[in-house]
């Protein structure tokens, strides 16, 4: 079996995916704003971000976690 015969994974079967999607369905208004403060905070780092905006380390991390599962299941949904 080549290569392009081998099956492609189900990248919809995956906790990161099921977060995004969710995330998207339930605040489809707020998408842009966790996905830019995600990446701020990418920029940033936790620490940083957390200090700077005046959250905990684990507020942070969960808008983080949260805008890269957004990205991620746009990404795979294909809605840009």
């Amino acid at each position: 079996m080549s290569a392009a015969d081998t099956p492609l994974p189900d990248y919809t079967d995956t906790s990161l995916y099921s977060l995004g999607a969710y995330f998207a369905d339930r605040h489809p208004e707020l998408l842009d704003e966790v996905i830019a403060q995600s990446e701020e905070i990418e920029r940033r780092g936790l620490a940083g971000y957390a200090t700077r905006e005046k959250v905990s380390v684990e507020q942070a991390f969960q808008t983080l976690v949260t805008g890269l599962a957004v990205r991620y299941f746009k990404a795979v949904a294909g809605s840009g």
